[in-house]
């Protein structure tokens, strides 16, 4: 007997599908940047990848595009400057016509006692991952809004929810990237952009290679998740994937930790 089960209605693996759809990734040519960028690329979006880095970006770019059978580009841009996001939005719009998703995965740590750090430290730390992030949203926006659709996601962090000694800068710009997620969030819903944030937990990335084998790396990051291990860089890309794609598209506003248990303690 049937239960009455759709495959319109209930698309399945489907859902997770982005052919066609374009994605610009800050910070895309290393680290949870390049993952994400990879996990999109597999299922099928065209890739811009930004950085600062002209030849890291360039070869990140070709090794998505020899990968998968989408395009892949890079562009190079500051983050934290107006007029650099603003021509990234442009020249993905003049290359695909479409800006679909936009992770904002530039970022910087700067680590440090209070009374160690500079108040430059600060704002530098604050510059790229809160303004970068806003400017990076704002320039993309009116492409979406012509597309009557988008995802942002914003790598926010385990340490915006959650307190760390010696982490000022860093957790004071991710606990603004969560309000901003919140708030952005409720601004672009009536556009049907769905604005939302991954908070990684410890990854093993170039940022963190530093306190890798250090004690507090031991004792105070890898040794506070419930896992006991540091993630793989591969393990972002689910939700990424997730938060991009129609499978996400009743997120609004959401913090979706990938941080192996690390806030739920």
């Amino acid at each position: 007997m049937s239960v009455g089960l759709d495959k319109k209605e209930f698309p399945g693996i489907n859902l997770f599908d982005l052919t066609g759809r374009v994605a610009i990734i800050t910070g895309g040519s290393k680290g949870l940047g390049l993952a994400m960028a990879a996990g999109l690329a597999s299922a099928g979006a065209h890739i811009l990848l930004v950085n600062r880095n002209k030849e890291e970006g360039e070869n990140a770019a070709k090794e998505l595009a020899d990968t998968y059978p989408v395009d892949s580009y890079f562009f190079q841009a500051d983050v934290t400057q107006q007029a650099e996001t603003e021509a990234m939005a442009a020249f993905a719009f003049n290359q695909w016509g479409r800006i679909d998703i936009l992770i904002n995965s530039a970022g910087i740590n700067i680590r440090g006692a209070i009374d160690e750090l500079s108040l430059e430290d600060f704002k530098q730390v604050m510059d790229v991952n809160v303004t970068g992030t806003w400017l990076s949203s704002r320039a993309v926006i009116p492409y979406m809004k012509k597309g009557k659709r988008g995802s942002i996601i914003n790598l926010a962090s385990a340490l915006g929810l959650i307190g760390l000694s010696n982490r000022t800068p860093y957790t004071s710009s991710k606990g603004a990237v969560v309000q901003m997620t919140r708030a952005l969030s409720l601004e672009m819903a009536p556009f049907n952009i769905n604005v939302n944030a991954i908070c990684p937990g410890p990854f093993l990335t170039e940022m963190n290679l530093p306190i890798a084998d250090t004690e507090e790396g031991l004792k105070f990051v890898v040794g506070a998740t419930a896992l006991g291990r540091w993630a793989e860089l591969k393990e972002i890309q689910g939700a990424a994937i997730y938060l991009a794609s129609d499978a996400g598209s009743y997120m609004v506003g959401a913090m979706l930790s990938v941080d192996g248990g690390w806030t739920a303690r």
